[in-house]
């Protein structure tokens, strides 16, 4: 029982700190800031060459307003 015990509190110990053993970013508040800037700028960027990709950023050809087609 006791061993059950001991099992149960590690794993409840460990699964309360994911991703705290090794830690992404410094402990450094400065230097922290600085990573997370980077990576939201990474992940800014990331989004630019999607849409670069699928043609997103292109401008429309459809028209806002109907045209008959007579030249005028």
């Amino acid at each position: 029982m006791r061993k059950w015990l001991m099992t149960a509190l590690v794993a409840s110990s460990l699964a309360a700190n994911t991703g705290c053993l090794i830690p992404m970013y410094s402990a450094d508040p400065a230097r922290r800031a600085q990573q997370l800037i980077y990576t939201s700028e990474d992940l800014r960027a990331f989004l630019d060459e999607w849409e670069r990709i699928w043609f997103l950023d292109a401008p429309s050809n459809l028209r806002p307003y109907r045209t008959s087609g007579l030249v005028l």
